[in-house]
């Protein structure tokens, strides 16, 4: 996104506050009187036609009679004057509006009428526009405070985004107690318009934002959410306290802001995937920013815990070992060189106890040994006050130590008065400090996942599979043909199909209409075998007596078949019958369930974990998002229970995991092939050492998809990588080069790339020379989102090796309307034709992608770009000192 599209909102020169008012205690007169007594420097006009001052500042009909250019419009009006005021706003030229005013989404039909109505008028004057029913917004640098809270928080480096403005002012009122600063402050309401996708993207470009907090109650656009939090995660930390877990707290969430709120294990797995930091509670969405913004991540889990007093050791430990973290198992070289160093009586082990009489000498000590082990990931030193004990020397040995280390180092000083001065000093030296242990290592942990998260955004599933060859014709023609006849669930035979034809084992079957068939038919598959009733209509064949197992004769066959068909007739009288379903009977050590269920907000969700009769007992699942790779479908098996019986435990043999590994990558390329499919079972998945079998399979479809034409992978909430942009180029050289979309994985060859590029090519792109090839530029290069931006590279051999010879891109803004050109091309491969190659495929992109307009600036003495551009039919304009080129598609 462009960053300068909310500039008017959040950096304004001129504000309109309509609604002013001369009354205090209402909302109005609090707006005024914080924008003018904040010590904001722009000009504030109020606007109330019944007023010609407003706390003595002149007050103006309409925004129309205002004779200055107004950046930012505060709306505090009823609901019902609102489009209106939208509408003059617009044909004033106001650039952005924040409507403070209630009374939308959240009372039903007739506001979302409205909420409608305002839109259509704020894109068809291109404003943006925050709320409606909201707090408002504060920026501190500038002594902004376009809001009715009455506290002016302290400048920083947080962006705190809230869903809730009575919760707004709560922590506002905390952070000025706890010093804690903001570089922006914003409360969102019902978000019509600007979400939190828009406000990431700003944030994220934004210098003076380190990390992004957001409070959320419901999620609207998660498509574009995980798109604008995969593109900055890994730059700026997004830490997020998600309410509505409850059923309970979710309908209170509903009702408050007239949205979904989502299955909760649906949002912990689509955090995970974009790599955003889930907090539990507002101390922790603090406490979390500030400790990534003091210590590095670590690396791993396997904490120090360097103590004068035993129980609080205990309880860390305690807390570390429930959050699944590890106590690191300090080498024999550590222990000995602590042995010569601690007192006879220290505890010979971790946590290390150093005692109560420890002197800073002696925490020095431990803890340079214990961060030096290579066996550990980081270190928490706890200290409780006694009578010898000197806090502030002690907080001094750390920092001094921490700043030498590239380790996490954290500190809990317990108690008030006794430890002030020294937790003042950790806190000057960048080292967070707790109250209690166990915030530290909730602290600990959340840094550890987040840089485990940040690992699944350098995997790019792709569109097309390369490890195996599915029946995709054939699964389509089968789902049209079943739909066609009216019905949306298929029956064990057709969706067990279905899944054959994406390689996904499946047992040998039969369908029998008789007895005799069902002796027959049995006896030639050979025995045992199970039968089961075959119907749409009957999905929980169990609870009708519609399932008979191990059945070992001919006669028991016929007995089977009579039962079932019986039990059927009786307990499912309108049933539609499709016969009795044999199967070859399989008995393998442990069951497993694969699902797939599309979840409201994020679209297809695949689901892992125990399978079989009691899956809703021990609710042992795991949720994940696709596309899926070998990676990431490990991901989802490890965070599982089962799991630790899958790899084998305590001589039992474990089961074939990469078996399971491939099946989660076929099944997830089905449901992202398929978005007519609403639900799909895999219950039970019968697994040993020697491979899998689907046992039972359910399928259900989407009416509300069947018969209508769907962009591909649109129902899906994250990109795959579009192998369908690969081709191959002969250049003027006769060499080959493949274009093909741009991976994590090419970040060396990037780097590689830029020491091709001469200076002048340097400054064709960038405008400038660049000093230094940093690590941060490249992933910013290489790690892209494919739903907002895709960058095409050449790849040629040379001499055996890969090399990239030029890259092209497009990086579209949010409403996906105009998208930026941007082409480089290596010195050693100018004049081959590369550049036109990479621009006329990069507009085909455009073109299939819908983008309305492209558009490029580069300098005027770039020769061969202004060529190109006017081969192509751009309009090239002249903009202070440098050439501004633009198609309209």
């Amino acid at each position: 996104m462009n960053p300068k599209r909310l500039d008017p909102i959040f950096d304004p020169k001129t504000i309109a506050v309509i609604g002013a008012t001369n009354k205090e205690g209402h909302v109005g007169y609090s707006l005024i009187n914080n924008l003018i007594a904040s010590g904001y420097e722009g000009v504030v006009y109020p606007v109330n036609p019944k007023r010609k001052s407003i706390i003595g500042v002149k007050a103006y009909s309409s925004i129309s009679d205002i004779p200055d250019k107004i950046d930012l419009a505060i709306i505090a009006t009823p609901a019902k004057t609102v489009p209106q005021i939208v509408e003059e706003c617009g044909k004033s030229g106001v650039g952005g509006i924040v409507i403070i005013s209630a009374g939308f989404k959240e009372i039903g039909e007739q506001g979302n009428a409205m909420c409608k109505g305002i839109i259509q008028t704020v894109r068809k004057y291109d404003m943006r526009l925050i709320g409606p029913n909201c707090l408002g917004f504060i920026k501190p640098k500038i002594n902004l405070n376009a809001s009715f809270a009455n506290k002016m928080p302290l400048s920083g480096k947080i962006a705190f985004i809230s869903q809730s403005g009575a919760l707004g002012t709560a922590v506002l009122d905390w952070s000025i107690k706890q010093n804690v600063g903001f570089s922006n402050f914003v409360s969102v309401g019902s978000m019509i318009d600007v979400g939190f996708h828009d406000l990431i993207d700003y944030f994220g470009q934004d210098p003076e934002t380190s990390s992004i907090l957001i409070y959320m109650e419901s999620l609207s656009n998660a498509r574009k959410f995980l798109s604008a939090a995969r593109a900055f995660a890994r730059t700026k930390p997004i830490i997020i306290l998600k309410s509505g877990k409850s059923s309970e707290g979710a309908k209170a969430a509903m009702s408050h802001t007239g949205s979904l709120t989502g299955n909760d294990a649906v949002f912990n797995a689509a955090f995970k995937r974009a790599g955003v930091i889930r907090v539990n509670t507002i101390g922790q969405l603090f406490d979390c920013a500030q400790t990534l913004a003091m210590q590095p991540r670590p690396l791993g889990k396997r904490l120090a815990i360097i103590t004068n007093a035993g129980g609080p050791g205990v309880i860390a430990t305690d807390t570390l070992m429930s959050k699944g973290g590890g106590l690191a198992e300090l080498s024999d070289k550590t222990i000995n060189s602590l042995n010569k160093e601690l007192p006879a009586a220290w505890s010979r082990s971790n946590p290390v106890d150093v005692l109560g009489d420890a002197s800073p000498e002696v925490y020095s000590k431990s803890l340079k040994l214990c961060i030096n082990d290579k066996g550990v990931d980081g270190a928490l030193v706890i200290l409780t006050p006694q009578a010898m004990t000197d806090s502030v020397a002690i907080a001094r040995e750390l920092v001094e130590i921490s700043r030498n280390s590239n380790k996490t180092i954290l500190a809990s000083w317990m108690g008030e008065e006794d430890v002030n001065e020294g937790r003042g000093i950790l806190k000057q030296g960048n080292i967070p400090n707790y109250g209690v242990p166990e915030n530290a290592i909730e602290c600990f942990m959340e840094m550890y996942n987040y840089s485990k998260n940040l690992e699944s955004l350098y995997e790019t599933p792709s569109t097309i599979p390369h490890a195996f060859t599915p029946k995709t014709e054939e699964n389509r023609r089968l789902i049209g043909d079943i739909a066609k006849k009216g019905r949306f669930t298929l029956t064990e035979r057709e969706a067990k199909k279905v899944l054959s034809n994406y390689q996904i084992p499946i047992a040998e079957s039969a369908i029998s209409n008789t007895e005799e068939e069902a002796a027959r038919l049995s006896s030639k598959m050979g025995f045992p075998v199970v039968m089961k009733i075959l119907s749409p209509d009957i999905l929980h064949k169990t609870d009708i007596g519609g399932v008979k197992i191990n059945i070992n004769s001919e006669g028991e066959a016929r007995n089977a078949f009579r039962s079932i068909k019986d039990s059927a007739k009786d307990k499912a009288p309108k049933a539609d019958i499709h016969g009795v379903f044999i199967e070859k009977m399989y008995s393998k050590k442990y069951e497993l369930l694969i699902g797939c269920k599309k979840d409201p907000i994020f679209g297809p969700t695949i689901v892992f974990g125990m399978g079989g009769v009691a899956v809703e007992v021990f609710k042992d699942t795991n949720i994940g998002l696709p596309p899926l790779n070998m990676a990431l479908s490990m991901r989802i098996i490890e965070d599982t229970k089962i799991y630790k019986l899958l790899k084998g435990y305590r001589g039992m043999k474990g089961a074939d995991i990469s078996s399971i590994q491939f099946l989660l990558y076929k099944f997830a390329y089905l449901v992202m092939d398929f978005p007519e499919i609403k639900e799909i079972d895999i219950n039970p998945f019968a697994v040993d050492e020697n491979g899998g079998i689907v046992l039972d399979a359910k399928i259900i479809l989407d009416k509300d998809v069947i018969g209508k034409k769907v962009r591909p992978y649109s129902h899906m909430v994250i990109s795959p990588y579009p192998m369908e942009y690969i081709s191959k180029f002969r250049m003027k050289d006769g060499k080959e080069a493949v274009l093909r979309p741009i991976r994590p994985e090419d970040e060396p060859l990037e780097g590689e790339m830029f020491t091709e590029f001469s200076e002048r090519t340097q400054r064709f792109r960038f405008f400038e020379l660049i000093k230094d090839i940093t690590h941060e530029l490249l992933i910013r290069y290489t790690q892209i989102d494919y739903d907002r931006e895709i960058a095409i590279i050449a790849e040629i051999k040379e001499k055996d090796k890969d090399k990239m010879a030029g890259v092209v891109r497009l990086i579209a803004d949010p409403y996906n309307d105009s998208a930026e050109f941007a082409i480089v091309v290596a010195d050693p491969w100018h004049n081959k034709g590369l550049g036109n190659r990479f621009t006329d495929c990069i507009l085909k992109i455009a073109r299939e992608r819908g983008i309305k307009r492209v558009y490029a600036d580069f300098l005027m003495d770039n020769h061969i770009m202004k060529h190109m551009f006017e081969k192509r039919k751009f309009r090239i304009t002249q903009e202070q000192g440098i050439y501004h080129a633009e198609l309209e598609l």
